[in-house]
């Protein structure tokens, strides 16, 4: 049931995080991880005519969002992080995963997922290269002033000398003009439905922001 709601995210944003939520327990699962999932496929059942909506347009701007849920994991206190991307109105790419690391700050977290997010792009504009698509200081929208500050500062202090050496590569690219780490408020943060479960009016309105809507 796992495997066959895994194929389903490729083209249904708005289950990533639930069902990778569930994918965690495959190993040692109980009766409550059996009653979400079923709960997942109910859902499916009554929106079965919801599907991602791609626009015909010349904006071919490319955007990055990055969120984390801090100690988000009740087993292990590891954040979730998220990320989904943008090519213009169309969103193209998605990601909800569980950090490697317990994180020992929302900064720490948030910066590791600004990170996920910054090597996604990198790979978009080298397949878009192909397309003679050229993209410099692509925006990657984050909602902790603290985490941009790091990507900004290359002196190493107390916040930062215990996050690992491979993180850093996101203030690397920021310095090259690679991207660029620009602040948005939380409610604006589109990337919140792939870290946490959220009610269900901020869930209906980040759906229809990344064009999953009624066709």
């Amino acid at each position: 049931m796992i495997g066959s709601l895994l194929y389903l995210t490729a083209s249904r944003p708005d289950i990533m995080y639930s069902v990778c939520l569930c994918a965690r327990f495959q190993s040692c699962p109980k009766e409550s991880h059996l009653s979400a999932v079923k709960r997942i496929l109910r859902y499916l059942k009554g929106t079965m005519n919801i599907g991602l909506w791609y626009p015909k347009s010349d904006n071919f701007e490319l955007i990055g969002f990055s969120d984390a849920d801090f100690a988000g994991c009740r087993v292990e206190r590891k954040s979730t992080s998220g990320t989904c991307h943008f090519l213009g109105h169309s969103l193209v790419s998605w990601h909800s995963k569980k950090q490697n690391s317990v994180a020992l700050s929302t900064a720490e977290a948030e910066y590791i997922a600004a990170g996920l997010c910054c090597a996604q792009i990198l790979w978009m504009k080298q397949t878009l290269s192909d397309f003679n698509l050229s993209f410099e200081h692509v925006p990657i929208k984050c909602d902790n002033t603290s985490a941009i500050n790091i990507s900004k500062n290359p002196v190493q202090h107390f916040r930062t000398k215990h996050i690992e050496i491979r993180h850093h590569f996101l203030r690397d690219h920021a310095q090259k003009g690679d991207i660029t780490l620009e602040f948005v408020s939380t409610k604006d943060q589109l990337a919140d439905i792939f870290t946490k479960p959220l009610s269900e009016e901020q869930f209906s309105d980040i759906r229809r922001q990344l064009g999953v809507i009624s066709l």
